[in-house]
């Protein structure tokens, strides 16, 4: 016999795993109402809560939630990936770029470039212009600066 503890759905911890499907669609900016990422046509996706794979704000709404549960939430960008940081736009040197990328490497508006850091780790930037000696980037997070709207399906939690 099943109690009705042993029936109880898992809910989402802070340091939970999860198998979901989601949507994040863009709500403001010259995009707002396009989808930037979904799972709903494809396989669902895994996320580790408290790893940084999404941002604080967005693993808070999913905190406390069932699993099974279906649900949407519109998360203003301060929530999300925050605001727009005017110094991530930056210009670097060619000579910078010419010694970390392949010769012959022609780079378009809107190409996400990665780079090695000093420390070891990895980051991107969107390139924007190239100038006369200089390449211009963005560091900011693609969603910076954008409300968002997350349709999240909870299929298991761990």
């Amino acid at each position: 016999m099943i109690s009705s503890a042993d029936s109880a759905k898992a809910i989402v911890r802070s340091d939970s795993y999860l198998t979901l499907h989601y949507r994040i669609t863009l709500a403001t900016g010259p995009a707002a109402g396009s989808v930037f990422v979904s799972t709903f046509e494809d396989r669902p996706a895994t996320l580790q809560l408290g790893n940084g794979q999404w941002a604080s704000g967005m693993e808070d709404v999913l905190i406390g939630r069932e699993e099974g549960e279906q649900f949407q939430v519109d998360l203003p960008a301060a929530d999300a990936y925050g605001a727009r940081n005017p110094e991530l736009v930056q210009r670097v040197a060619d000579s910078l770029i010419e010694t970390y990328t392949e010769p012959g490497t022609v780079f378009n508006p809107g190409d996400i470039v990665e780079f090695s850091a000093p420390n070891g780790g990895r980051y991107s930037g969107i390139f924007k212009e190239r100038g006369d000696g200089w390449t211009l980037f963005d560091f900011n997070h693609p969603l910076a600066g954008v409300d968002l709207r997350l349709d999240i399906s909870l299929l298991g939690v761990l």
